[in-house]
């Protein structure tokens, strides 16, 4: 790739990883250990913290993908862009609206154990893979 779209992928990329790092696998799980955060008032929470998240995921998407588009990207690069992007669509058109359909039944006041879901395993699941994917990234594009 180019220096400039390599460094300008590399930059959006790990701070793209570095967002995910600290509100998925941090900021998500610690806030239902802290004093007085009951389940709704941590779905309420959760709830904001990932709408601002995935909105700002999708900039920093769009910003990889057009420096990976102008820099005359490696095979490997490619793919890996293309994958982390397939998973964010992923988790904002399959897996939130699953998340979002849960939390507004408890948060309208249902009990929190009748409305038992996957979606949080596949969403986990899912950010692992575009962790992964963004690491792979990051250091494809800087490597050349």
């Amino acid at each position: 790739m180019n220096t400039t779209s390599a460094a300008a992928a590399g930059a959006l990329t790990f701070l793209w990883l570095g967002m995910v790092l600290a509100i998925s696998f941090l900021e998500a799980p610690l806030k239902f250990r802290a004093p007085g955060v009951t389940i709704p008032i941590g779905l309420g929470i959760g709830r904001l913290v990932f709408r601002a998240l995935n909105l700002v995921e999708a900039v920093l998407a769009l910003g990889v993908v057009f420096a990976v588009a102008t820099g005359a990207p490696s095979a490997a690069v490619v793919a890996l862009t293309a994958i982390v992007a397939a998973v964010l669509a992923a988790q904002l058109a399959v897996v939130r609206p699953r998340l979002n359909r849960r939390s507004d039944a408890v948060l309208a006041g249902e009990d929190p154990a009748r409305h038992r879901s996957h979606a949080h395993l596949y969403y986990v699941g899912l950010e692992l893979v575009k962790g992964l994917s963004l690491l792979a990234l990051g250091c494809a594009v800087l490597a050349g």
